[in-house]
């Protein structure tokens, strides 16, 4: 049931499961397929459809391929609609996107920081209001993936980065009057970037239709969190999860967070940097990381090993259908997968190794952070809410529209953007 009682709630309910099917699927879908798929009756999704053009939602393309007749409409993102704000602020540095409906994303901006709050997120704030300015009432949310737990909606702690309760928002210059709101409206949604890699996964990548999955996040240091029907479990103050700071490896090192062998000490970047004698910690030294994992087989099966090792134990744990990897750990695995499942099996009991996970390297690579802080965003629009805000603000029309490049591209991976 979805509670609708009236022709208008009934009318406001479809419509947003109608953008909702058309951003899930990256608007690849034609509107006969969205019509059979919600449905609905032909003539309810022409008047659904409509309605939504004329509100600068939707707008719809020719198929790229039909056969004879009427060409076939694919209904997708309007050249003036909605776009969230997404950002991956990672530990060296930050990356701004602006998304619309559907998944695409255009790279506005990436900047280096010095490992300092003040540096990374004040100017990252600027760099928001920048484009909040440009863009006017097209941005409906931002949403921000940091490299640490997340609690009580925008309070961080990176340990690597001495990190200890900052309050992002704030930095940020969005501090909201109301929880979830910055002023004018426009919500922030600040998250855990493992979590939000693992909500892109379960939404656009190898999660899809998993009951239970395991996600690993591989920068610097690891993260992971557990997917249950396509959502992360966070714990009861939002900060659950942290397998990257449990003892899997058997290591006797002290991390930063204060625990003694967390198994994010052996796998990673600033594992790579230690295992060549070189300095580690504090988010540097992201290019001779990455030098080391093309070049030196021992520091990479050393990683591999112990990544294998920890996966075995949250198998072992929590006996998901799948486990996917991300970041660095795509490479891991392309680079070192037979060492990683020679780590794993023997960990694994007896009834996981008859039915083992399928374990393989995500379908988002570095840019499921990202994707994932997008959908933290059009989640909160695709509401009757969200929609009504929209209808209400349309007159304070874009001033600019940004030129359409994908992520792919960022130049975190060491590419310029065509």
């Amino acid at each position: 049931m979805n509670g609708a009682t009236t022709s208008g709630e009934l009318r406001a309910h479809n419509r947003v499961r109608l953008l909702r099917a058309v951003h899930d699927c990256g608007a690849t879908r034609t509107r006969s397929q969205l019509t059979r798929d919600l449905r609905l009756a032909r003539g309810t999704a022409s008047v659904l459809v409509a309605g939504l053009v004329e509100n600068e939602l939707l707008h719809e393309e020719p198929a790229p391929e039909h056969g004879r007749g009427r060409p076939t409409l694919v209904p997708g993102p309007h050249p003036r609609g909605p776009l969230a704000l997404a950002v991956d602020v990672r530990e060296d540095a930050w990356e701004l996107a602006a998304c619309e409906l559907g998944g695409r994303a255009t790279v506005l901006a990436v900047r280096p920081h010095d490992g300092t709050p003040e540096d990374a997120l004040g100017s990252l704030g600027g760099a928001i209001a920048a484009e909040q300015e440009r863009l006017g009432h097209r941005v409906i949310g931002v949403g921000v993936a940091l490299a640490g737990p997340v609690r009580h909606g925008g309070l961080v702690d990176i340990a690597h980065l001495s990190w200890r309760s900052v309050d992002v928002p704030h930095l940020l210059g969005l501090a909201p009057p109301a929880p979830g709101a910055a002023e004018g409206g426009v919500p922030v949604v600040v998250g855990n970037d493992t979590a939000f890699a693992a909500v892109a996964e379960a939404r656009r990548g190898r999660l899809q239709g998993v009951p239970v999955g395991l996600h690993l996040h591989v920068d610097f240091d690891l993260g992971g969190v557990l997917v249950v029907d396509g959502r992360p479990l966070g714990g009861a103050s939002g900060t659950g999860a942290e397998f990257g700071h449990m003892p899997l490896t058997g290591g006797d090192r002290t991390c930063m967070c204060g625990a003694i062998g967390c198994w994010g000490m052996d796998v990673g970047a600033n594992a790579l940097l230690r295992h060549v004698g070189l300095a580690a910690g504090g988010g540097r030294g992201r290019e001779q990381a990455e030098h080391v994992l093309a070049t030196s087989e021992e520091a990479v099966t050393a990683n591999a090993r112990a990544l294998g090792c920890g996966i075995a134990a949250l198998v072992n744990a929590h006996d998901p259908e799948a486990v996917t990897l991300s970041g660095h750990g795509v490479e891991l695995y392309e680079r070192a997968g037979d060492t990683l499942m020679a780590a794993c099996e023997p960990g694994l009991m007896a009834i996981r190794r008859e039915h083992p996970p399928r374990i393989e390297g995500s379908a988002l690579g570095w840019r499921g952070s990202l994707l994932g802080a997008m959908e933290s965003v059009f989640d909160a629009f695709l509401t009757p809410e969200g929609l009504d805000r929209w209808r209400a603000n349309l007159s304070d029309q874009a001033r600019d529209t940004p030129d359409r490049r994908n992520v792919m591209n960022s130049t975190f991976q060491g590419e310029s953007p065509p």
